[in-house]
């Protein structure tokens, strides 16, 4: 069963979208690994600022079946496809690592280049995957975001309660990283 990474972020109604994002995940597949959520000025096209996590969890789905499910539940928010209405994203979900699978998925490609482009990807999958190596590069991603330059591109922890979520301890910790625990999670 792959370990699976989803970057999720929003830029309109942010935390309810958060909120519901990481709840939907999680009736899906089960516990989740989650990051702290984190505010970021937003980039190309979009407009405003964006709160972003980043998920982890593990699958049956194939991958093509993991896309596609991911693309519903952005649907399900108000997502559309082939470019925001005004640089609206209520809800994003980006397959960042399926397991070591390096690839073409339809039109992306993962392990996702945003990773190491973006610090609102970086730093939150460094947090909860900061062991994990890189498919491609085998470096780990603590040691990616050590060297990335954060002043380019700033980040503000969110203290966000995702009630609801069940969360699955990274290690033999229970996650934490500036979220409120919830009633039924570890810890």
């Amino acid at each position: 069963m792959p370990r699976v990474y989803i970057g999720v972020g929003s830029n309109h109604q942010r935390a309810y979208n958060i909120q519901s994002a990481a709840r939907e995940l999680g009736t899906c597949f089960g516990a989740l690994t989650l990051s702290s959520v984190y505010e970021s000025r937003a980039v190309g096209s979009a407009q405003g600022h964006f709160y972003n996590m980043v998920i982890g969890l593990n699958t049956t789905l194939p991958l093509i079946a993991l896309r596609q499910r991911l693309h519903q539940i952005e649907r399900a928010y108000g997502r559309v496809r082939g470019g925001a209405a005004g640089g609206c994203f209520p809800l994003d979900l980006d397959l960042l690592l399926y397991g070591d699978y390096v690839g073409p998925v339809n039109d992306r490609f993962v392990p996702r280049p945003d990773i190491e482009q973006y610090a609102f990807v970086l730093c939150p999958l460094a947090e909860i995957a900061g062991e994990v190596r890189h498919p491609q590069r085998g470096e780990r991603y603590r040691t990616l975001w050590q060297r990335f330059d954060k002043r380019r591109q700033p980040l503000r922890r969110v203290p966000l309660v995702l009630e609801g979520v069940a969360l699955q301890p990274q290690g033999s910790r229970p996650r934490r990283a500036g979220l409120t625990q919830v009633v039924g999670a570890a810890g």
